[in-house]
């Protein structure tokens, strides 16, 4: 594990040792940083917001895929750049609440990266290959129960809220399942399609192009009430089946020691981002619900689902396979 740590974060020495250059005159592209590869949730909602944010700084914002770690390569190369608003990250509560309970990180989340804004939340939805024999959760639930360690689940890696979700899905339910991490949603959704896994609780925006497709399976949402998008699929609870909390955020974070007034201009340039009826547009057509919070709510916001995962984490006995 160690080995793979330590080639996972190599080539982040020396990323951006450039001398802090002054923001607001500053006509450098803005790296918007990414944890995950092109086409997962992340890299979507980075994109949704890339091309808006770079119209109102009038600065070029330029998505950089750093997938692997946990989503965390992404947020070290933000943590240890210059602290000139030139780099920010498109953070999900991977990266930020999970993962620094799993792995031993190189930086601190709370402290290290400075929260913009809330970009959105997203539910997770159980899905299933074409092929299960199952047509609803209860069913699900039961062929789990029946057949201890026969079913498997794909995330899009350790630590990933997808493993989260079916780790407290499982242990709702008192049934066992055999977890098959991927380095990203898309190349596991590859393998769920094709019936290599059976299931997954993955997010909206990952899934619901193969959903509408017809090439995977919904049972439920993970959400309070349905999706806009999936009418008629229930929610866990309508489904009859334990709840879980496992909805996926994410947002803007700028490096930590960042000067208080440019990060005031980012948060206040994310804020037209977040009114812009396009960019809620977007957000609608993956099944996302805009966020609403300034930097000090999301800051708040990203503590209190660090503390939760840090708690849920400890109660499940999630540990690195």
């Amino acid at each position: 594990m160690k080995t793979w740590m330590a080639g996972a974060l190599a080539g982040i020495v020396g990323f951006g040792l450039a001398a802090p250059a002054a923001w607001a005159d500053d006509a450098r592209p803005v790296r918007m940083m990414v944890g995950a590869a092109p086409g997962g949730g992340t890299d979507i909602m980075a994109r949704i917001v890339a091309d808006k944010l770079a119209a109102i700084l009038k600065q070029p914002v330029v998505v950089d895929n750093r997938p692997g770690a946990s989503n965390t390569i992404a947020a070290d190369l933000t943590a240890k750049a210059p602290p000139d608003g030139n780099t920010l990250l498109m953070g999900v509560s991977t990266s930020q609440a999970i993962a620094p309970h799993l792995l031993k990180l190189q930086f601190n989340p709370l402290k290290d990266l400075a929260p913009v804004a809330l970009v959105a939340q997203v539910p997770n939805v159980l899905v299933v290959n074409n092929q299960l024999p199952v047509q609803d959760a209860r069913s699900l639930v039961a062929q789990i129960q029946a057949h201890p360690d026969k079913y498997r689940y794909s995330s899009s890696g350790v630590g990933s809220t997808q493993h989260l979700a079916a780790a407290a899905f499982a242990h709702q339910i008192r049934g066992r399942m055999l977890h098959v991490p991927y380095k990203s949603s898309a190349s596991g959704l590859v393998d769920l399609m094709g019936g290599q896994v059976d299931m997954s609780f993955e997010t909206m925006p990952s899934v619901i192009n193969h959903i509408k497709a017809g090439k995977l399976r919904a049972l439920a949402v993970t959400s309070d009430t349905r999706s806009a998008l999936l009418p008629n699929v229930p929610t866990l609870k309508e489904a009859g089946v334990p709840e879980i909390q496992a909805n996926t955020w994410y947002g803007v974070y700028a490096t930590g020691g960042t000067p208080p007034a440019t990060l005031q201009k980012l948060g206040a340039a994310m804020a037209q981002v977040m009114k812009d009826p396009d960019t809620l547009r977007r957000l609608g057509d993956v099944g996302a619900v805009p966020g609403t919070m300034d930097a000090a709510r999301f800051d708040a916001f990203s503590r209190s689902e660090y503390a939760r995962y840090g708690k849920l984490i400890a109660e499940l006995g999630v540990k690195l396979d």
